[in-house]
């Protein structure tokens, strides 16, 4: 894109990465190869060699996959983009880039399931030392930091109770100790957080959410901010090859051209769920970024431009009534994921968090009666009449009376 420093986001979600195609194409092309033909038996070698840049396999650099990976980098105000298989694929090839054995790793308490399991119970075995935290705390990032600490994780808002971390506050942190920020900005978007700004070294996402938003494609993205984290995170991501395909490449560069329409109308519609939640006479407690009520309200105001798209809350009845309630919806969707165009209900103790173990999820404040929904773009008005209707009283089964 020409001139990118002058261009508003909205403009860029629509023309970052677009400019790569020789033919003067409007959208980006697929290029469906494995690989590509060298001109002569030099050009091959120069590539390998890197004295020339261009392209040699897929696995390793692909004209489309380069568009999407310029695109987020860019939107994010990056130095560049390594596009993954899965948001999984980026936070696991960044974290093994990152760290060795006899390294320490800070991360948030509040992360999306698998990750907690990454960082818990996989690079443990890797000699990798791990410990887990409130990041929303600065004291307490502190508190846990070692000579050996070289990276602090945090995911912001956390999956799935929306605790927020500041991260200018922990960026000072770790940079104090010796160690890098790592942060996952999925829930966010650039559009709406920019982790950079505040100090973050890297930043990934889980592609398959906001940035694609219509549910078709499952992906992942890290964005750095120099060359020399580019080289290394390139040379993991070729060798481990976890990379993202071009056709799904396409999909996701597709869909970030509506990001700034989509978050909008998420913003808009969450807000005036949340605000109906809060006030439902069944609703025991609202977690959203957008309420006075949230703990880190200031904080989110701070470093964010919009409260996102995400609600979490608890019904009176507990866990009865948020199994009652999600068996009950009509127009939203009892699905797992996020950030699509559709309204998901999802209850995070059984499902994309119960691989976390019950103890893990008590010290992330993940209640058995904890509900998620991802806000979608529908008619607000008609969003809120089916979890109105969902959230009826007569829905909850009566106690058993058999003895």
């Amino acid at each position: 894109m020409k001139n990118p420093d002058d261009a508003s986001l909205e403009t860029k979600v629509v023309h970052g990465g677009a400019y790569r195609c020789p033919h003067m194409a409007v959208t980006p092309p697929i290029h469906q190869t494995s690989t590509f033909a060298f001109r002569d038996v030099d050009h091959g070698a120069a590539l390998f060699s890197g004295e020339e840049k261009g392209y040699i396999y897929s696995r390793m650099l692909n004209p489309t996959v380069e568009a999407l990976e310029e695109c987020v980098a860019e939107l994010e105000g990056g130095h560049a983009g390594l596009a993954c298989g899965s948001g999984m694929a980026a936070i696991n090839t960044t974290l093994t880039t990152l760290l060795c054995a006899g390294d320490h790793l800070v991360c948030s308490d509040a992360v999306y399931g698998p990750t907690c399991t990454l960082v818990e119970s996989i690079l443990p075995r890797c000699g990798i030392e791990c410990t887990v935290v409130d990041t929303s705390n600065a004291d307490a990032i502190q508190s846990v930091m070692r000579d050996n600490t070289k990276v602090v994780y945090v995911e912001t808002p956390g999956n799935p109770t929306l605790v927020i971390s500041d991260l200018e506050t922990v960026s000072q942190v770790a940079h104090r100790g010796g160690a890098l920020l790592v942060v996952d900005n999925t829930f966010m978007t650039p559009f709406l957080q920019q982790p950079f700004r505040w100090g973050a070294d890297i930043v990934v996402h889980s592609l398959t959410k906001f940035l694609n938003g219509h549910a078709d494609v499952v992906g992942g993205m890290i964005v750095v901010k120099d060359e020399d984290q580019y080289s290394r995170l390139r040379k993991q991501l070729n060798h481990l090859g976890g990379v993202l395909s071009p056709f799904d490449s396409f999909l996701v560069h597709r869909g970030i051209k509506t990001l700034a329409l989509r978050m909008e109308r998420h913003c808009a519609n969450a807000t005036r769920v949340a605000r109906f939640l809060e006030s439902h006479p069944e609703v025991e407690w609202v977690r959203f970024p957008g309420l006075k009520s949230h703990p880190q309200y200031e904080v989110a105001r701070k470093q964010t431009s919009g409260p996102g798209g995400m609600i979490s809350f608890g019904l009176k009845g507990g866990l009865a009534a948020g199994r009652a309630m999600m068996n009950s919806v009509k127009l939203c969707s009892l699905a797992v994921s996020l950030g699509g165009v559709e309204s998901l209900v999802q209850h995070p103790a059984s499902m994309t968090h119960a691989s976390m173990g019950a103890e893990a999820r008590r010290r992330a404040s993940i209640s058995d009666g904890l509900v998620r929904i991802s806000v979608g773009i529908e008619n607000v008005d008609d969003i809120i009449r089916d979890l109105d209707q969902a959230m009826q009283p007569n829905r909850i089964p009566a106690p058993s009376t058999c003895c």
